[in-house]
């Protein structure tokens, strides 16, 4: 076969630098979100949902068949922290946990995760972003080491 095809799909979580919530203001939020999702494109990376709350986001995307799964969240956090801080003047010290999870989900699986990512603000008025992260690296049973993953 001459040509090569592939669909990854994958859920990508991170948060804000020490979790704290820049991302309150709304507006700024979902601007931040289509911002993202238009990064994932240049990328050749399909964007599904793009989601989160005051302190972190959730990706869901195909993988490009030419582009890392560590190249696409780099480029994210770049591209979309140069943005934040040139939109706003007071945002100057935003910036990106230097870690992330990244999750490969089924075709079967789009619409649970797209639904997840949708409702995230009514989520997380009763669970935090630690507890949620924990819940998904057991749900995908990947050991965590408290010492290293919030940085």
């Amino acid at each position: 076969m001459p040509q090569s095809l592939a669909k990854i799909l994958v859920h990508t979580v991170f948060s804000t630098k020490d979790r704290r919530p820049f991302l309150r203001d709304t507006a700024l939020r979902q601007e931040l979100h289509h911002y993202l999702g238009g990064i994932l494109k240049k990328l050749d990376c399909q964007p599904i949902i793009v989601g989160g709350v005051d302190d972190h986001v959730h990706l869901l995307a195909s993988l490009s068949r030419t582009c890392t799964a560590a190249e696409m969240v780099k480029e994210i956090k770049r591209g979309s922290s140069l943005w934040v801080k040139e939109r706003d003047a007071g945002m100057q010290g935003y910036g990106w946990q230097n870690g992330y999870g990244m999750f490969a989900i089924g075709a079967s699986q789009i619409e649970d995760v797209r639904r997840y990512i949708a409702e995230q603000e009514q989520h997380h008025c009763t669970l935090s972003f630690q507890d949620e992260f924990r819940l998904l690296l057991k749900r995908y049973e990947l050991a965590d080491d408290d010492r290293y993953v919030w940085d």
